[in-house]
């Protein structure tokens, strides 16, 4: 189990960025996450020329999949994608959960997103980018089935699109708010849920509506500037809030040398050779992160001999 605090008014904690603060709020049954985002996400952007929209929107897909994934309870994989018939043919956010090797509760992630447009465009928001179309959640554990759930986007954002997923989908009141500054290229964003194990439904949803209501107040500049403890004691400073120890978030493309070669193995020797005598080398290009590998007659040897 995890260690946590309660929230004060102590403003001298810098911000932490690429962390997932989770939070429980003491009678009342409600829980948070607030995750702000800086070397991921600009790593996810590195080599990539993506309009002002896409890197906006791709930004709030990337935290979306943070604050997802951190509502596992399980050590998995989560991918989100959204598709349709718009300028960006897909945009994808994958995601690892792994736990620490003494199962104290301090789990971290892996992510790593891309986007693939149709053709150049210089419109903004989620209905412009993707048009009419889906966005695709899939959940792989480490042990058990896979499960996949498919929203329609038919809100004006992501963060209302996932919030009616939860409550559809999942029938549980759920309040999702998402931020980028494309500018110094931060992402931030936080979530607050119901917790559906008390007797009074009634005084549950009364309690989540006046959290709901604190949450609104949440200011574009503060999420981006204020350390948790400091952004949570703004928000909740009325309540009792337990501020459990963080996750860290780490961006991981996961591409190597030994995948492109187990790609190429898949390929006849009759599909090999002709490559090599035209261009002396076969190379593949990861689309995530850009990285080309390059595997010459020499590094296929082995590869060719077996065939």
């Amino acid at each position: 189990m995890s260690t946590s605090q309660n929230i004060t008014q102590d403003n001298s904690s810098p911000i932490a960025t690429d962390q997932l603060h989770r939070y429980l709020f003491a009678n009342k049954y409600a829980r948070g996450e607030l995750v702000q985002l800086k070397q991921c996400y600009q790593a996810v952007l590195a080599n990539h020329n993506y309009p002002q929209g896409v890197k906006q929107l791709l930004g709030e897909l990337l935290v979306a999949s943070s604050l997802l994934t951190a509502t596992l309870k399980f050590s998995g994989e989560i991918s989100i994608q959204l598709q349709g018939d718009g300028p960006v043919g897909y945009m994808v956010v994958n995601s690892t959960m792994l736990s620490d090797d003494n199962n104290a509760g301090n789990n971290h992630q892996q992510v790593r997103a891309i986007a693939k447009l149709k053709n150049t465009t210089n419109v903004v928001g989620l209905n412009e980018l993707i048009g009419q179309g889906n966005m695709v959640i899939t959940i792989r554990p480490t042990k058990g089935e896979a499960y996949q759930g498919i929203v329609a986007l038919d809100k004006p954002t992501l963060a209302e699109c996932l919030s009616h997923y939860f409550a559809v989908s999942e029938q549980i009141p759920t309040q999702i708010c998402l931020f980028t500054d494309i500018e110094q290229e931060l992402a931030a964003g936080c979530l607050l849920q119901l917790l559906p194990d008390g007797d009074d439904k009634e005084q549950q949803l009364a309690d989540f509506e006046h959290l709901s209501q604190l949450t609104n107040t949440i200011k574009r500049d503060e999420i981006f500037s204020l350390s948790a403890n400091e952004l949570l004691y703004r928000l909740y400073h009325q309540e009792e809030v337990q501020l459990y120890q963080p996750q860290t978030i780490n961006y991981k493309c996961g591409c190597s040398k030994e995948k492109c070669l187990t790609a190429i193995s898949q390929l006849d020797v009759a599909e090999i050779k002709p490559i090599l005598a035209e261009q002396g080398k076969i190379s593949m290009t990861c689309e995530y992160c850009k990285t080309t590998y390059d595997f010459d007659e020499q590094k296929l040897a082995g590869l060719i001999a077996k065939h």
